[in-house]
Formats: structure tokens, C-alpha cells, sequence
């Protein structure tokens, strides 16, 4: 027995060395390829983590310490209403219209308060895949057609990876659900049900909001959400700190103090991202300043952060290297992935399926990429393929997925969102 563990050793040391001797420097493509994985976790960390990400990971942590379990299990539940649960999980997803990474967070907090694997899925596949502007980008970019496949088949997907989920995975989630810790209700000081509800709704306002991408149009409801989104942003965070302070007994000189601090920050620098860091500082004293309660969700927020965070930098750094950035190329050229997505064979449509489950797309990035990948000869079958296949996974999220469900279930869900998104994509080509 020690001697198959030091012979384990020796062949990891041995494939380290190899790769380590035989490293390919100096080589024009690897040398580019390194340079995109670095660029690529570069634009992720400015772009996405402070915004989207630390949001998402408040959000989570709320969801472990302020949503009852009984509430998560009558409506999400493995013994809930199936219309209820599902109809609950695909609506709540398209709500938060968030990348593939950001509902990752939100998902594990679902899940480990009890959900049923089939609506957890059904909302980790909709939160990145239903989401409405992309899908109204989709159509005005790359015609109607698309479009409206796009989000058709994208909820129908949603709602049918859940279902089968659940099904292959009946008896397991059985033990799962034994295993999961009951809470004890504590009745006393009770927040009713619209109390907590608003409270949700300021943390997902600040999430949508600052979040909320810029359009071509100069005019209508989407350019002036745009254009007011650090407004909007600014009275969803104004609301959650007078919830604080009035229902979860916060303390209102710090939080008081902590609104004056961002406004200076605000007027001095005139930087939003400066400021809402302030912000999410300013918070994070406050819960850690606060009561039990407080402290609890600050608790959560930091495990489930320190749970998901590296492995989504190290996915990026990995799909970086080998798929680049959006019009960069990455160790894999570019046109070999447009010459095999031509035309609409089976095998096309598999390829953009598996191409779009690895690549990382940030939201709204998949328009302009398919775009110019139908430029370059990609037929709307692989196309409409890559759209159902990629916003809805990534292998950064791949990673964080694993890490949550498991091996086995992780790979059937690949395999399903893979599958089902080459077949669809396979008969729109031919239709």
C-alpha cells in the first residue's frame, strides 16, 4: 500500500518535470496563449468579481441565514408542488439574468439549504441562459429567428435538465436531504414574509443594477436604465441599509456613518468602482459590528467566497489559454473552430455545444462572438447550439459545480446541456 502511494508520487513528480522541461517558451502561439489567460483573469477580476461577483456572494450568504429552510423545501423542495418548484426555480433564474459564474454562488446557497437537484439545476441553467436583454440582443443582431429559438429552447431547457436531473438522481438526494441539518425555528422576533422579501430585493437590486450592460440605442427604456443604473444601484443600497438598521437592528450610527463615507468618496473621486468597494467595505464592518444574525451572514458570505473564488480564477486561467478573449485567440486558432462549425452536420453542432460548455462568456459577450463566427461560415444550427450551450456553463463554472454536486452529477449535467443543445441545434439547421 506504501509503495503504490510512493509510486503515485513519482509519476506526478515525473509528468510535473516533463511538462516543466519540455514547456514550449518562446513559441509565438504558446507565448500568445499565456499572455490571454493572464489578460483574460485580468479583465475578470476588474469586470466581474467586485460587481458581480461579491454581490452574488452576499446574496448566498442571506440565503443560508435568512430564508428558512422549510420555505426553500416547500418551494424547491423534493416533495414540493413539481409545477410550483419548477415554474419558482426558471422565473427566479431569468430574474437575476446573471453569467455563468455569478449564479454559481446563489445556486450553492439553494442547494445546501435544501433544494431538490432538479430546481437547483433548472436555476443554475436559467439564471446565465434566460436572460432577456441577451435574448432581445440576439434577435435585433442576429435575426429574429435566432432570437426567438434562443429563448424559447432555453427556458424549455431549464425546465427538462431539471426534470431529468431529478429522475436519474432520486435515491441519492434521498440521503442528501437526511443529511442536511433541520433548523430549529425560532418564532420570537419573527420578520414576517414581505420584511424579507424587500431585503432580497434591495441585495438583487444592487446586483442587476450595477450590473446592467450598455445597448447600441440612444434612446428607450434599456439605454435609460443604463443610463441611470448607479442611481438606480444607489437607492437599492440606500434601501438595504434602512432594512438594516430597522429589522435586522444594525447599528444605525455605523451604518449612517458608513453612507456619508461613500458620498465623500463619491464626490472626491468620482469613480463608481472606488466607491462601491467603500461600499462593500462599509458593509462588511457593519456585519461584523452587528448581532448574531449579522455576523452569521458575514459567516456564510466569507465560506462560500473562499469556496468558489479560486476555483473560478483558475477556470478562467485555464479557458484563457485555451480559447483567448473575445476576437483573441488562445492556443487554439480560431479558424479551426470556425471550419468545423460550418455547415449543420451532427458533428458541427456537438463541437459549438462543447466549445460553447468550456469557453467562458460573460454576459452578453456571445452575441458579437456568434456574430462573427457566422462571418467566418458557422451555420445557424451550430450557432443556435453555442447559444443554448454556452452563457449556461463555462469551465470556470464547471469547476465550482463539481465542487458542490459532485463528479458524477456534474458530468451528467454537462453532458445534458451538451447534448440537448447539439440536437436542438442540429434540427434548427435543417428547419
Amino acid at each position: 500500500m506504501e509503495l503504490k502511494k510512493e509510486l503515485k508520487t513519482f509519476l506526478l513528480f515525473t509528468i510535473l518535470f516533463s511538462i516543466f522541461y519540455f514547456l514550449p517558451i518562446g513559441i509565438p502561439r504558446f507565448n500568445n496563449a499565456i499572455f490571454e489567460s493572464l489578460e483574460l483573469t485580468k479583465w475578470y477580476a476588474r469586470e466581474h468579481v467586485l460587481l458581480c461577483l461579491i454581490p452574488a456572494f452576499f446574496i448566498s450568504g442571506a440565503i443560508s441565514v435568512f430564508i428558512k429552510q422549510a420555505t426553500v423545501l416547500k418551494y424547491l423542495g423534493s416533495k414540493s408542488n413539481r409545477v410550483v418548484a419548477y415554474c419558482v426555480a426558471s422565473i427566479s433564474g431569468a430574474i437575476l439574468a446573471v453569467c455563468s459564474c455569478t449564479v454559481l454562488p446563489l445556486f450553492a446557497g439553494i442547494y445546501n439549504q435544501g433544494a431538490g437537484i432538479g430546481p437547483a439545476t433548472t436555476f443554475l441553467y436559467s439564471g446565465p441562459a434566460i436572460n432577456v436583454l441577451a435574448i432581445i440582443l440576439s434577435a435585433k443582431v442576429l435575426g429574429l429567428e435566432l432570437g426567438f429559438a434562443r429563448g424559447i429552447f432555453a427556458i424549455f431547457f431549464s425546465i427538462i435538465i431539471g426534470l431529468i436531473m431529478e429522475f436519474l438522481f432520486k435515491k441519492d438526494e434521498v440521503a442528501r436531504l437526511n443529511d442536511i441539518p433541520t433548523q430549529v425555528e425560532d418564532k420570537k422576533g419573527e420578520r414576517k414574509l414581505w420584511q424579507d422579501t424587500l431585503f432580497f430585493v434591495s441585495l438583487v437590486g444592487i446586483l442587476v443594477f450595477a450590473n446592467w450592460g450598455k445597448t447600441d440605442e440612444n434612446s428607450g427604456l434599456w439605454y435609460n436604465i443604463f443610463f441611470h443604473k448607479w442611481t438606480i444601484t444607489a437607492f437599492f443600497s440606500a434601501l438595504l441599509g434602512f432594512i438594516l438598521i430597522i429589522w435586522f437592528k444594525a447599528n444605525w450610527k455605523l451604518i449612517l456613518a458608513s453612507l456619508l463615507v461613500i458620498v465623500i468618496t463619491q464626490i472626491l473621486f468620482s469613480n463608481v468602482l472606488i466607491t462601491f468597494s467603500i461600499g462593500v467595505v462599509c458593509l462588511l464592518i457593519v456585519l461584523a459590528m452587528g448581532n448574531e444574525e449579522l455576523k452569521n451572514w458575514l459567516y456564510y458570505t466569507w465560506d462560500f467566497t473562499k469556496q468558489i473564488l479560486p476555483l473560478l480564477f483558475i477556470g478562467v486561467l485555464i479557458a484563457g489559454f485555451a480559447f483567448g478573449r473575445p476576437n483573441h485567440e488562445g492556443i487554439i486558432p480560431n479558424q479551426w473552430v470556425s471550419e468545423i462549425v460550418g455547415g449543420n452536420s451532427l458533428f458541427s453542432n456537438f463541437f459549438a455545444s462543447v466549445i460553447g460548455a468550456f469557453m467562458y462568456f460573460a454576459t452578453l459577450t456571445e452575441v458579437p462572438i456568434v456574430q462573427g463566427l457566422i462571418g467566418s461560415g458557422m451555420g445557424k444550427g451550430p450557432a443556435l447550439a453555442l447559444l443554448l450551450s454556452g452563457p449556461a456553463l463555462s469551465l470556470p463554472s464547471i469547476l465550482v459545480i463539481r465542487s458542490v454536486l459532485g463528479t458524477k452529477k456534474t458530468l451528467v449535467y454537462i453532458l445534458l446541456v451538451i447534448i440537448f443543445s447539439s440536437f436542438i441545434g442540429f434540427v434548427f439547421g435543417t428547419l
